[in-house]
């Protein structure tokens, strides 16, 4: 049985994994309610010393005696069944509980917005979150990144809405039970556990099912799964409200301007001009991520011109079209891009926003069964960029395939290469690069490292 939030006052959790971006987020608001928090990660990060500062104590391994004196132990889907402070955890008879099942206990007092869907989820939550607070409304939030503005993933706020993105990764975001929920898309994807596109959307019709009857689940209708979805549950007595280029949309985006460095469309609820979206982040995906932002503002009775301020004010979250340095008109953009729909919407946003430079594109696939699964589409993808260099899988917590590697994708592409060392990529890249271009690093795995690498070599070159 899963204790209350009340019932862990000072308390101890032990967070397995604790530096990973949704773990890190959950020890920093468990320190808010006076819970004593400890954690181990395999290596140290910036992540990690700010936990430490506000007080929480955490080793760069795993070790079973880091559970030792644990009134609970907190693990993500990353971690192991064989971990070791896992197994001593059972040993023990320590209660252990999912990320999944720890976040709703952190929200279960208060109102909750799970933002769920295969792409945006990171964005939308964090457009959201600062839209809200830009309404004299200061709530809680548990992200899957970095809010680029705050520099933080998870905040306590002093107000009753908590707002929670949702992994659907494995199937967990059942336990959530929000208030209110925001589906941007769905489409296959984590194909390590959903086998098919139906699997998938079976994980969120039961995810719709969780949500309060008091409350409400906002779609997109420009989305084929999510439109299914409405579909599916329009006879369960959920409100429904729907967002998109679709006309017949509750709200709905037209005028649409597409910059190089932001976008604009006019937004128009219940068939009435509320004003002007007018974002600092580029690409249509991300217009419709604000008009579920903007819609489900509205919804919670806040007023449209503080929600379009806020929408007008946000500047992204970490690894999202980030921007890690200019070094003599070339441009370094660093994003976590890994799935064939991601990458066709942020290579379209990369490719207005260089212009007339080239986009050079550094990809690294994660996971062997994604790259088995959409090799071709990945092909595809990529072909986008003038350039495209394609690293070696990052495995993640997957054993290797047979015949999978990154070449099924380089073989069937007309611009890409495949090359797996990232020493000779960055050298490449720095060697290479003119004025005017762009070069990006895409994927969920490691490949980020290499974006500081090679702001660092331009201005090695260009000095």
């Amino acid at each position: 049985m899963n204790p209350t939030l009340s019932s862990l006052a000072g308390k101890r959790i032990h967070f397995i994994g604790i530096g990973g971006a949704g773990m890190s987020g959950l020890a920093r608001i468990a320190l808010t309610h006076g819970i004593s928090v400890t954690g181990s990660d395999t290596k140290d990060s910036s992540v990690i010393s700010a936990l430490k500062a506000l007080g929480a104590t955490i080793t760069t391994s795993h070790a079973s005696e880091n559970v030792d004196g644990a009134n609970l132990v907190v693990y993500s889907n990353a971690i192991s069944k064989n971990n070791v402070e896992l197994i001593r955890a059972q040993e023990l008879q320590i209660q252990t509980l999912t990320r999944a099942s720890t976040l709703s206990i952190l929200m279960s007092e208060s109102k909750s917005i799970a933002v769920a869907g295969t792409h945006g989820k990171t964005t939308t939550s964090s457009m959201l979150a600062v839209a809200l607070q830009a309404c004299s409304v200061d709530p809680s939030f548990a992200i899957g990144g970095n809010i680029t503005a705050s520099g933080s993933n998870a905040h306590r706020g002093t107000g009753e809405i908590f707002v929670a993105e949702a992994d659907e990764s494995d199937g967990s975001f059942i336990e959530y039970r929000p208030f209110a929920a925001i589906v941007t898309n769905i489409e296959h994807d984590h194909v390590d556990f959903f086998e098919t596109p139906e699997a998938v959307d079976k994980a969120f019709v039961d995810f719709a099912a969780t949500i309060s009857r008091q409350g409400f689940l906002v779609y997109c209708a420009d989305d084929s799964g999510a439109t299914r979805l409405s579909l599916q549950v329009s006879n369960t007595g959920l409100e429904l409200i729907s967002y998109g280029l679709t006309e017949s949309a509750d709200l709905h985006l037209d005028q649409i301007e597409l910059l190089a460095m932001g976008s604009r469309a006019r937004a128009i609820w219940h068939g009435k001009m509320i004003g002007t979206i007018e974002l600092q982040v580029p690409g249509q995906h991300n217009l419709l991520n604000a008009a579920a932002v903007l819609a489900t503002g509205l919804k919670l009775g806040m007023a449209s011109a503080q929600l379009l301020a806020g929408l007008g004010i946000f500047r992204g979250t970490g690894r999202r079209f980030e921007l890690k340095g200019t070094v003599s008109g070339v441009r370094v953009i660093d994003d976590y891009g890994h799935h064939p729909t991601e990458i066709h919407v942020t290579l379209d946003a990369a490719r207005r926003f260089a212009g007339d430079g080239r986009l050079i594109v550094i990809f690294q696939p994660h996971r062997f069964s994604r790259t088995q699964a959409f090799a071709s589409k990945f092909s595809e993808a990529l072909d986008k960029a003038d350039r495209a260099i394609v690293l070696e899988i990052y495995a993640a917590s997957e054993k290797p395939i047979e015949g999978v590697t990154s070449r099924l994708i380089t073989s069937t592409m007309s611009k890409g290469v495949y090359i797996p060392n990232f020493i000779e990529v960055t050298d490449s890249v720095v060697a290479s690069a003119q004025p005017g271009d762009v070069i990006m690093t895409l994927g969920a795995g490691d490949v980020s490292s290499l974006a500081p690498i090679i702001v660092e070599g331009l201005q090695r070159r260009f000095a």
